[in-house]
């Protein structure tokens, strides 16, 4: 793999992980809020189904997990794993996409019909 390529994984790496950190806060922060509140799994379930603002947070929180977890898990079988190229980088793209799937999926059951 060439040098650009190398840094534009890197960058990509960077940035997806930039939003996680920021997904994962607003979160976990939402959720302790919800639940010292005293609210239950399902009303909180109830609040977010049909709203188009959480529906786009979860479709990017998803996105920034597909793209940032299969780039460390491709450097991590390539680098421990006798496979070698192009197989880490395929297998790693595969559960990226996985990841993508379930996850807006979720994402919609819960927008849609209010249980993923």
């Amino acid at each position: 793999m060439n040098a650009r390529a190398q840094v534009l994984l890197w960058l990509t790496q960077r940035v997806s992980g930039a939003l996680l950190a920021v997904a994962v806060t607003v979160h976990l922060a939402t959720l302790i809020y919800a639940v010292r509140g005293g609210l239950s799994a399902a009303e909180i379930i109830a609040r977010v189904h049909g709203n188009v603002a959480w529906l786009v947070f979860y479709l990017i929180f998803v996105a920034a997990a597909a793209v940032h977890a299969p780039l460390g898990l491709r450097v991590i079988l390539a680098e421990t794993t006798p496979l070698k190229a192009p197989l880490p980088g395929m297998l790693a793209s595969l559960f990226g996409l996985a990841l993508a799937i379930l996850g807006w999926r979720a994402a919609f059951l819960l927008f849609a019909s209010g249980a993923a």
